[in-house]
């Protein structure tokens, strides 16, 4: 049978006992080094994925997190902003003005002065809690740039004499309230 290159060596004189085993130890050391070092290159790899995997929902979950306080900051401006600016709603010696909120008609206690001001643009109509409230209209536009819907009622502005209407010449009855 055909020896190994081992054996020949051994037998022609030209390796000793001691170089074979020191051989064999070398060989052993390198297969284990190779397989643990395999084994923790493996790990280290899917370590560094578990890492990169969780900084990316951390940051989402970071970005969530600031998008909800933001949020709640802008509604806490608006609420400030209608609190501070809102006009009385005079329901003594005021009308009715009504006007639609998305599909239901809903009404508000206003002066005439009051009436011809949300008519022309100058006033406007904002949700705050469960009712409704006047408010100028410069601080419902700083309103709208934030949150478009607490303004339920904002009219172009114009003036009182400017008719562009196609039916500006038919005059319109005083006793008629919408």
């Amino acid at each position: 049978m055909a020896q190994s290159l081992q054996e020949q060596l051994l037998k022609s004189g030209l390796a000793s006992s001691a170089k074979v085993k020191t051989a064999k130890t070398q060989k052993r050391k390198q297969a284990k080094q190779q397989r643990q070092t395999g084994a923790t290159d493996e790990a280290k790899v899917l370590v560094e994925i578990a890492k990169m995997e969780k900084a990316e929902k951390d940051r989402l979950l970071n970005q969530q997190r600031q998008d909800a306080l933001e949020k709640k900051q802008k509604v806490a401006q608006i609420r400030q902003l209608i609190e501070q600016n809102k006009l009385a709603q005079d329901y003594e010696h005021g009308s009715q003005y009504n006007f639609t909120d998305n599909t239901t008609v809903k009404t508000v206690h206003v002066s005439q002065d009051n009436r011809g001001q949300l008519i022309q643009g100058k006033l406007a109509i904002a949700k705050f809690k469960q009712s409704y409230e006047l408010i100028p209209a410069a601080i419902a536009r700083k309103i709208e740039e934030r949150a478009t819907c607490f303004i339920v009622l904002l009219n172009p502005p114009h003036e009182v004499g400017q008719e562009s209407d196609a039916y500006a010449e038919f005059q319109i009855p005083d006793d008629l309230v919408w």
